[in-house]
């Protein structure tokens, strides 16, 4: 029996699969609470502190998915356990990409694997607010990683880039654009073994199609017509450093089948030549795309999802760090300030306030891209919001958009609805009511977190 007694939550909807659960869990030093559906466990999780919550996708009333984010929004630190049917398998793979959940059980859950699964979550919750305890909560070294926040989402990415960055295992980064991926791809590079070594990026998507393969594996002289002279592909460049494949979602499927050749067997051949060598290269890859639903569309390979997404980790969204914004600001003042040979001026509070209560779309780069407009074309030594306001889309208001992108979010969730309503959840008639595909239809269930009754 485990000496450490690990508090877990159990949610599901069914009591035979809660009892069957506490009961294996209980046994192995676990003190197990119970929830029979997800707004119960909210209200739960909100009066007493979790180490791991073992949570259902599909129950009666919020969803898993929802239950998931509020979970994860209130205690960052907090390790989620997806558990659920065969049936609901390929909808739950997404909670463990963008939702954030540590892994995924299928029903019914095998004893020894259950507890296995939940105690090493229960360890990551732990190591995670060991590091959120520090008092005060620092601010990352921006020298070391360049990572600038004090909120429990980022000391929560800083702890799990330290726990990643030393293995040699591939990284999938995910998150919104201009979250900060490249950012978090550096800093795994930077603490690990191989930091000596080069860091090479490419953006799979600021690429011609045509012209991955050659980047990637290099190409010989006359390999095609403009090849003057030999050059080494990304792959050979990072030979025992760090790749870096930003945007990897926008690869061809052609291409897709190359590098997954290039993971499983090390090798590489450039383009129009024969000879194949071996690279040893850490590879890091990021997307802002859905690649479950890519690859439910027949627009991304499963097996080469399998081999890039090792470790998963996920970027939070500037406004999921709301109390990082005003740091974030005063830093990129601070930089553009001095490019102009001038001091930083200084942020009223209630130009912090407008800041915070931004949505930021464009995430960090907006914030970046406003200050440094600020640094610029603000005279005197004080920020002040009227300054900054007429540079906000205020259509993207803290607690829901609003304006024209409002109006047409709110009405496609009605239609979505009420097409699944008249086809009596019938995906395939729900989609051609709509007058589109199913891939495209599933999508925006996810969105809009639409399910089928």
């Amino acid at each position: 029996m485990n000496a450490t007694r690990w508090n877990v939550l159990i949610v599901d909807d069914d009591p035979g699969v809660r009892r069957q659960m506490a009961g294996v869990l209980a046994d192995e030093g676990f003190d197990v609470t119970e929830a029979a559906d997800a707004a119960q466990a909210l209200v739960i999780a909100s009066q007493r502190r979790f180490d791991v919550i073992g949570l259902d996708v599909n129950m009666p009333g919020m969803s898993g998915l929802t239950a998931l984010t509020r979970l994860r929004e209130d205690d960052p630190t907090l390790a989620v356990v997806i558990v659920t049917g065969e049936e609901q398998i390929k909808r739950a793979r997404d909670f463990v990409v963008r939702g954030g959940a540590f892994d995924l059980i299928e029903k019914p859950p095998d004893p020894t694997h259950l507890v296995e699964v939940l105690r090493e979550a229960a360890k990551l919750t732990q190591a995670r607010r060991r590091g959120a305890e520090v008092a005060p909560a620092p601010a990352v070294d921006e020298n070391e990683l360049g990572i600038v926040g004090r909120s429990p989402a980022i000391v929560a990415l800083i702890e799990q880039i330290r726990r990643i960055a030393p293995s040699n295992g591939r990284v999938l980064v995910t998150g919104e654009n201009g979250a900060g991926k490249e950012l978090v791809a550096a800093a795994i590079h930077r603490l690990s073994k191989r930091a000596g070594q080069a860091f090479v990026r490419i953006n799979c998507a600021a690429i011609p199609k045509d012209l991955v393969e050659s980047e990637l594996f290099g190409y010989e002289r006359g390999a095609f017509t403009g090849a003057m002279q030999a050059k080494k592909g990304r792959l050979e460049l990072a030979d025992q450093g760090t790749l870096f494949l930003d945007e990897v979602g926008d690869l061809s499927l052609e291409s897709q089948a190359k590098l997954l050749r290039a993971l499983e067997t090390g090798e590489v051949e450039r383009v129009g030549g024969t000879r194949t060598q071996h690279v040893d290269v850490r590879l890091v890859s990021a997307t802002n795309k859905d690649l479950p639903a890519a690859i439910e569309a027949g627009e991304f390979r499963e097996d080469l999802y399998y081999r890039l997404n090792v470790l998963p980790l996920a970027v939070p969204a500037l406004r999921q760090r709301r109390g990082d914004i005003g740091l974030l600001a005063q830093h990129f003042l601070a930089q553009f300030a001095a490019a102009e040979h001038r001091a930083p001026p200084a942020l009223e509070p209630e130009a912090v306030a407008l800041l915070e209560d931004y949505a930021w779309p464009g995430n960090v780069r907006e914030l970046r891209n406003v200050m440094e407009r600020a640094a610029i074309l603000v005279a005197g030594d004080t920020l002040r919001a009227g300054d900054l306001s007429p540079w906000l889309d205020r259509g993207n208001g803290r607690d829901e958009a609003v304006g024209l992108r409002g109006e047409i979010e709110r009405r496609e969730a009605d239609a979505v609805r009420k097409a699944l309503e008249a086809a009596n959840g019938n995906v395939t008639q729900a989609a051609a009511a709509l007058g589109i595909d199913r891939t495209n239809l599933h999508r925006k269930m996810r969105k809009y977190d639409v399910h089928r009754r």
